[in-house]
Formats: C-alpha cells, structure tokens, sequence
C-alpha cells in the first residue's frame, strides 16, 4: 500500500495541504497511540463535516437542538468502518445483517484544554468506546484522551473515565438527531467497551480501509495524470 512515506505522498505533501482521511498516517504506534483529526469541538452549534473528496472541513448542518458535542470530535485518520468493523459488531453482540457506515472511524478526545477551533490534528490514546448503531449500520466512537494531557492523560481505560462523563457523551449521541416529540431513537448504543475492544475496533478499520484504498497510488496517478 503506498504511504506518506512513498515518493508520490513526498511530492502531494510539498505541493498541497495533505488530505485528513488520506494523507495524513493513523500513526506508527497505532492502536495505543493514534492521529485524530478534530472536526468539531465542545462550543461548536454547527455541526462541521470533513468533505470526502476534497478533505476540506465543511458545513454538513447546523446543530438543529440544543445539544452539544461535550468532547473534541473526529475522525482517526486511514480506518473505514465496513465489512470487517461490520463483522466484529455482529460478533460482539449476536445482530445481524448489519453493514459499516462506510465512514472514517469516529473519535472522541477528552481534554482539560480549551480548544476552540477544528480543522487540527493531535495524538491521541485510546481508552474505550461505544459500540454504536444508526439504523442497521456500525457507527462505532472511539473514547481516547489527548496524548501529554495534564488531567485526562493519565486516564488508561474505561474504568478511569467516571460515569457521568460517558453517559454524558451517550445522550448526545443518542439525542442529538431527534425532534422534538419525535418518539423515535435513531442511533441505538449497544455497550461500552474497554480499551482492548477499543484497539480491534481500530485493526479492523485500518484492515478496511487498506483493503478498499490498497490501489490509492494508481487512483491518484490516474486523476493526476488521466
């Protein structure tokens, strides 16, 4: 599989901002330790969306109600949640006819500092997850902490995160697609899990992700090209 390493990813990265989901390594130290590209933080009302084709960070809608995202939120750059993320789920929980997202893997990033802008890359810890489903698709949410964090990094897995901070992030993600008398819950979460779970859960998307993107070299050879 090429890499950022290869000659093409040398030139792309000297001549144009690199693409988050693409260009951008998940990290050497990967699963204990991965690269999150943040697309949202806490003091967000929009809800802001990396564009797939393009990499830029783009509107995908404002927050309708009055949920906020409570941590820093993102993707893990390199992952895919499909078939094989899509197997594990069905595993775990004995559902079935249950398929990826087709997404990068979602990431929350616990930390004590403010920061007030997406569109950033950090390093960031695994330490848990929600095993997530939106419709009869596996939306997986890696829980992490922000690698050198002063009060949350220390935090190693999901016994060290208190309870109010995960229930926190389960309404949001449980609530924050729903109207008003709705009486219909999109997105169902199914358990949490700890940091070990957390790590296959991000084998599996790498392994899909080089399993769909093995060829992005010739891809990128023939949009450069024709």
């Amino acid at each position: 599989m090429s890499t950022p390493t290869t000659p093409i990813w040398k030139l792309l990265g000297v001549l144009f901002k690199a693409h988050p989901w693409h260009g951008v390594p998940i990290g050497d130290a990967q699963p204990r330790i991965v690269t999150a590209y943040i697309e949202l933080v806490p003091k967000d009302t929009i809800k802001y969306e990396m564009d797939k084709q393009s990499g830029h960070l783009q509107i995908d809608r404002p927050q309708a109600y009055s949920n906020i995202c409570p941590t820093l939120y993102g993707l893990v750059p390199q992952t895919l949640c499909s078939e094989k993320t899509a197997s594990l789920f069905m595993e775990r929980t004995g559902r079935l006819g249950i398929v990826g997202d087709e997404d990068p893997l979602d990431i929350c990033v616990l930390s004590e500092k403010e920061i007030t802008r997406g569109d950033i890359l950090l390093q960031a810890l695994p330490i848990g997850g929600l095993r997530m489903l939106d419709g009869n698709e596996a939306d997986d949410k890696i829980i992490a902490v922000m690698k050198g964090d002063a009060v949350f990094g220390g935090w190693t897995d999901m016994v060290d995160c208190p309870r109010a901070v995960i229930d926190r992030l389960r309404h949001y993600f449980l609530t924050y697609k729903n109207a008003p008398d709705s009486g219909g819950a999109p997105c169902e979460i199914v358990g949490v899990y700890d940091r070990e779970e957390a790590y296959e859960v991000i084998r599996c998307a790498h392994t899909d992700y080089i399993s769909r993107f093995s060829n992005i070299e010739e891809l990128l050879n023939a949009a450069l090209y024709g």
